[in-house]
C-alpha cells in the first residue's frame, strides 16, 4: 500500500498527502477542548468545512470511516486523528508488519504439510466426520508414520526454512524502521524460570504420554489437573527446590544479558522476582526452620486454643463464642494467657534470629519485610473490647458521613451551568471535564473551596464527638449467661440445630439445683451492678437539654395537633395534594386555604383537635404508668428542664410558644395568616420529629434503653 489507501466507491484513489490533508482539516474543524466520545464528536463534525479540492463532504466522511477501522477508538476524536496520521505514514508498524506485501511467509511444519496433503482424501472417505475428528485421525496417522516417509516432509520444510531466513534478512535490510520493534523484543532473551507446578506438570505429562500415547491435551489436563493440590508437602518441596534452582540460574543469565544489550533499555525490574506462590513460600520457609508467628495477645491465644475443639461449630459463630467465653474468665485467668503469650513472643524472637542467620542477606530482607507487615507487637486489635468498639462504630446509623472534598464542592457548583452549555455530554464525560477544570484551577481560586471543606470537616468531627456516648448493654439474667457459655457444646451435640439446642438448654437449666446456679446468679448480679454504674455515668437529662439534642422514649404517644389549624395543616400535608410545591410555598398555600374556610369547618377541625388532645392525655397516663419509677423520673425531669430551657429567638421553640398563645384565641388564625403559616411550619417539624421516634427510641432495664437523637 505504501501510504495509499484503498480506492473509494467513487473510483478515486487517495494519495498519502491527500489523506494527511483530510486529517488536518478534521483537526481544524474540531473544538479546541475536545472531551467528548469520538462518536459524539464525529456526529457533530461539519464535514462541509473538511471538504477540499475535488473531495466532497461525503467522500471525506467515508474515507475517514475506512481509516478509523484500523485504529483504537477508546479515546477522543482529536487523539484518534493523531493515531490516524501515524497509521497513514506507516500502516504496517507494530503487529501489522506481517500484512506487509514484502514480508516473507513462514514455512509450513512437516506435520502441517502432511495434514494439507491428506485432508481432502480423508474428508471424502469420512464425510460424516467433523473437522475436529479428522484432525485427530490425521494427527494419529502422522505419529504412526515411519521416519522414512516423514523425511520427505521434513526435507521440504528445511528447504523452505532456508528460503524464509534469506528473505527475512532482505526484508530487514529494506525496512529497518519496521523491524525495529521486532529487534527490541530480542530472540535470545533467557527463558523465564518455571513454577513448581509447571515443572511437575511437564514431568508428569511425559510419564502420562508413555502409558497413554493417544491422549489429547484435554485428556492430560483432566487427568493431572487436580493431582498437584493433592500432592504431599514432601513431594511438593522437591519441585519447589528445583524451581528455586532454576530461578537462581535465570537471574545470573539475565544480568549478563542486560549488560550485553544496553540498547534494549532493560533493568533489574524486568527480571522475574519469584516463581513461588505465597503458600509455596510459606511451606519452603517452614521446612527451612522458620518458626510460626505467636498470637499478638492473650485473647488471640485463648481463641486459637478454643477453636481447635470447635470443628463442628460454624465459622461464623466461633468468634462470637470465643468472645463470650473470654468475658466469663476471671482476671487472673486472662493475665495467665497474656503471660504465656509474652513468653511465646520471646521464644519466637530467639527462633527467628536463629532462622535468619541461616539465610542470605536478600532472603533476610524478604523475611523481615513479611514479618513487619504481618505482625505488629503490642496491638490488641483482636481483643473483644476493640471488636465491640469497632462493631458499634460500624453499626451506628447516626455516625456522620465523611465530609465532601473541595473538588466535589467545586463540581456541584459548576455542573448545572456546564449541563446547560454542553447538553451533548454524558454524566461521565461531564465528571471528567470538571476534574480537568479543577486541576487547571489556580491555587488562589481553590482556596475558597478548601475553606468550605475545612468547615464541613469541622462540623462532621463535632457531630462525631457528640455521638460518641453510647448506652450500656442491658444486664443479662443468670440463665442467659449460662446459655452463652454452653451454647457451643449444645450446637455440636444437635448438629447446629439451634431450636433443638435452645430447648435442651432450657430443660437443663430448669432441672439444675440451686447450688449449681449460684455461680451464674452471682455473675448476673455483677452484670446488673455494671449496668447501673454505667447508666449513672451517662449524661443526665440536663446535659442532654444543654447540648440541644432531643431525647426520645420508646412507646411515648405521638403528640396530636394543638389546634384546628394544625390539624388542617397535617391533613393537607399528608394527602400529597401540594407535594409539587416547595415547603415555604406549600405552607403559604395552606394558610390561604385556611383563611377561605367557613367558620363551621374551622370549628369542626377545632373539635377534632380537642378530641385528639383528650385521647393523648389518657394514652400518656397509661404509658407513664407502665414505666418503672426510674424511667418515669427521667422522663419528667427531661420535660421539666426542656420547658425551662431558653428558646432561641425565632427558633422552633419560640414558634412553639407562639403557637401556645395563639391556641388560646382561635380568632387569631383568621386575623393573622402569616402567624398561622409559621405555626404550621413548626408543627410540621414536630410531626417529622415524632415520625423519627419510631426508629430511635428510649429503652431501659431488660426491655428499655435510653438514647439521644
Amino acid at each position: 500500500m505504501n501510504g495509499v489507501m484503498d480506492p473509494s466507491t467513487q473510483g478515486q484513489v487517495w494519495a498519502q498527502d491527500d489523506l494527511l490533508k483530510l486529517l488536518e482539516g478534521m483537526k481544524v474543524a474540531l473544538p479546541q477542548k475536545d472531551l467528548s466520545k469520538y462518536k459524539t464528536s464525529e456526529s457533530h463534525l461539519d464535514w462541509q468545512k473538511v471538504a477540499f479540492n475535488t473531495y466532497t463532504a461525503d467522500m471525506c466522511k467515508q474515507k475517514w470511516q475506512e481509516v478509523s477501522k484500523e485504529i483504537r477508538k477508546f479515546r477522543t476524536l482529536t487523539e484518534l486523528i493523531v493515531d490516524a496520521q501515524d497509521y497513514i505514514k506507516n500502516p504496517y508498524k507494530g503487529k501489522k508488519i506481517k500484512k506487509h506485501p514484502d514480508f516473507p511467509k513462514k514455512p509450513l511444519t512437516p506435520y502441517f504439510r502432511f495434514f494439507m496433503e491428506k485432508r481432502a482424501k480423508y474428508a471424502k472417505l469420512h464425510p460424516e466426520m467433523s473437522n475436529l475428528d479428522l484432525t485427530k485421525i490425521l494427527s494419529k496417522k502422522y505419529r504412526e508414520l515411519p521416519d522414512k516417509k516423514k523425511k520427505k516432509y521434513v526435507d521440504d520444510f528445511l528447504r523452505d526454512k532456508e528460503t524464509f531466513v534469506h528473505s527475512m534478512g532482505k526484508f530487514r535490510e529494506d525496512h529497518p524502521d519496521l523491524v525495529e520493534s521486532m529487534a527490541k523484543k530480542g530472540s535470545n532473551v533467557p527463558e523465564k524460570p518455571k513454577t513448581p507446578q509447571q515443572l511437575w506438570y511437564t514431568h508428569e505429562k511425559k510419564a502420562f504420554l508413555k502409558t497413554h500415547p493417544d491422549a489429547t491435551t484435554k485428556d492430560i489436563k483432566d487427568s493431572l489437573g487436580k493431582q498437584w493440590t493433592q500432592l504431599s508437602d514432601k513431594k511438593r518441596l522437591k519441585w519447589i527446590s528445583k524451581s528455586l534452582e532454576q530461578r537462581k540460574l535465570y537471574e545470573g543469565t539475565m544480568r549478563e544479558y542486560i549488560q550485553q544489550h544496553p540498547e534494549l533499555n532493560m533493568t533489574q525490574n524486568d527480571i522475574v522476582k519469584s516463581t513461588l506462590t505465597k503458600a509455596e513460600r510459606h511451606l519452603k520457609d517452614k521446612s527451612d526452620g522458620r518458626p510460626d508467628k505467636p498470637p499478638p495477645n492473650g485473647y488471640s491465644m485463648f481463641c486459637a486454643e478454643l477453636m481447635s475443639n470447635m470443628k463442628d461449630v460454624p465459622s461464623t459463630e466461633r468468634m462470637v463464642m470465643c468472645s463470650q467465653r473470654w468475658k466469663l474468665l476471671k482476671q487472673g485467668e486472662k493475665d495467665a494467657y497474656q503471660k504465656r503469650c509474652e513468653q511465646r513472643k520471646k521464644e519466637y524472637e530467639i527462633e527467628m534470629n536463629r532462622f535468619l542467620s541461616s539465610l542470605s542477606e536478600e532472603e533476610q530482607q524478604r523475611v523481615m519485610s513479611e514479618d513487619k507487615t504481618g505482625f505488629k507487637r503490642g496491638t490488641a486489635a483482636n481483643s473483644p473490647a476493640n471488636k465491640k468498639k469497632n462493631s458499634k462504630a460500624k453499626a451506628s446509623p447516626e455516625k456522620p458521613k465523611r465530609p465532601i472534598s473541595a473538588m466535589f464542592i467545586f463540581s456541584e457548583e459548576k455542573r448545572p451551568k456546564l449541563q446547560q452549555e454542553r447538553p451533548d455530554l454524558s454524566d461521565s464525560e461531564l465528571t471528567r471535564l470538571l476534574a480537568r477544570m479543577w486541576n487547571e484551577l489556580p491555587d488562589k481560586k481553590k482556596e475558597k473551596y478548601k475553606r468550605l471543606e475545612t468547615v464541613l470537616k469541622a462540623e462532621s468531627e463535632k457531630k462525631e464527638r457528640e455521638d460518641r456516648s453510647r448506652l450500656p448493654d442491658p444486664p443479662k439474667t443468670a440463665q442467659d449467661i449460662w446459655q452463652q457459655s454452653v451454647i457451643g457444646d449444645y450446637l455440636a451435640r444437635f448438629k447446629n440445630d439451634r431450636p433443638k439446642a435452645q430447648k435442651a438448654m432450657e430443660g437443663t437449666w430448669s432441672t439444675m439445683e440451686k447450688k449449681e446456679k449460684i455461680m451464674w446468679i452471682k455473675k448476673a448480679a455483677e452484670d446488673q451492678k455494671r449496668y447501673e454504674r454505667d447508666l449513672c455515668e451517662m449524661r443526665s437529662p440536663a446535659a442532654t437539654i444543654a447540648s440541644g439534642k432531643k431525647m426520645k422514649f420508646e412507646g411515648e404517644p405521638k403528640k396530636p395537633p394543638s389546634n384546628g389549624y394544625q390539624k388542617f395543616s397535617q391533613e393537607m400535608l399528608s394527602n400529597g395534594e401540594l407535594n409539587h410545591l416547595p415547603m415555604k410555598e406549600r405552607m403559604t398555600e395552606i394558610g390561604s386555604r385556611w383563611q377561605s374556610l367557613s367558620l363551621k369547618d374551622k370549628d369542626r377541625y377545632k373539635k377534632i383537635a380537642e378530641e385528639k388532645q383528650r385521647q393523648y392525655k389518657v394514652t400518656l397516663e397509661q404509658w407513664l404508668a407502665s414505666l418503672s419509677s426510674q424511667e418515669r423520673n427521667t422522663y419528667v425531669e427531661y420535660n421539666s428542664q426542656k420547658r425551662r430551657a431558653p428558646a432561641k429567638p425565632g427558633g422552633p421553640k419560640a414558634k412553639a410558644k407562639k403557637s401556645e398563645t395563639e391556641e388560646e384565641d382561635d380568632d387569631d388564625d383568621d386575623d393573622e395568616p402569616e402567624k398561622a403559616s409559621s405555626e404550621a411550619d413548626s408543627s410540621s417539624e414536630d410531626d417529622d420529629d415524632d415520625d423519627d421516634d419510631v426508629s430511635s427510641v428510649f429503652l431501659c432495664s431488660n426491655k428499655n434503653m435510653m438514647s439521644t437523637g
